[in-house]
């Protein structure tokens, strides 16, 4: 017989550093600083009757490598209705109300986010892990829980269920 089993991932390896500011409204952000991020998964899946599930090393991978594709970079809204983004050769040229920073493409990350929070970011990595529907379909995935911490006991979570 069939159960509903959640496996949980938080690997010392799933973390990311970067710097970022959080956009508060048209004329208030923060300032620029980092964090060492971390990354909490609990996926809902099916355990067939020999007792597994998935094999897990593919969802612990998946995840280091989007860890990876944001370790050491600076992370910047690309929807946010506040931030004007201009690429200027090899840099991009940022307007904030008044405000205006030049930072060498190279070390920044444009998201595809509104607002650069552990929420935001939560969802990032949710959209990421679903985008393969086969893939869930064949690890009989029903739900995955993210969770992005800024710090420790400071986190933003996104869920997913299978509809």
């Amino acid at each position: 017989m069939n159960r509903i089993s959640v496996i949980e991932l938080y690997k010392e390896n799933m973390k990311f550093s970067a710097g970022h500011f959080t956009i508060f409204s048209a004329t208030q952000r923060e300032k620029m600083h980092g964090h060492n991020y971390m990354v909490h998964a609990a996926i809902t899946t099916i355990v067939e009757e020999e007792g597994l599930s998935f094999d897990y090393r593919f969802y612990k991978d998946k995840i280091y490598k989007l860890c990876r594709e944001l370790n050491g970079l600076f992370l910047l809204p690309e929807y946010s209705e506040y931030l004007k983004i201009t690429l200027r050769g090899n840099s991009y040229y940022i307007q904030f109300d008044e405000e205006e920073f030049l930072f060498p493409k190279a070390d920044v990350r444009l998201m595809p986010l509104v607002n650069i929070t552990v929420e935001e970011l939560s969802k990032w990595f949710i959209e990421r892990l679903i985008a393969d529907k086969n893939e869930l379909t064949l690890n009989r995935i029903q739900g995955i829980m993210i969770k992005v911490f800024s710090s420790p006991g400071q986190c933003g979570s996104a869920n997913w269920e299978l509809k």
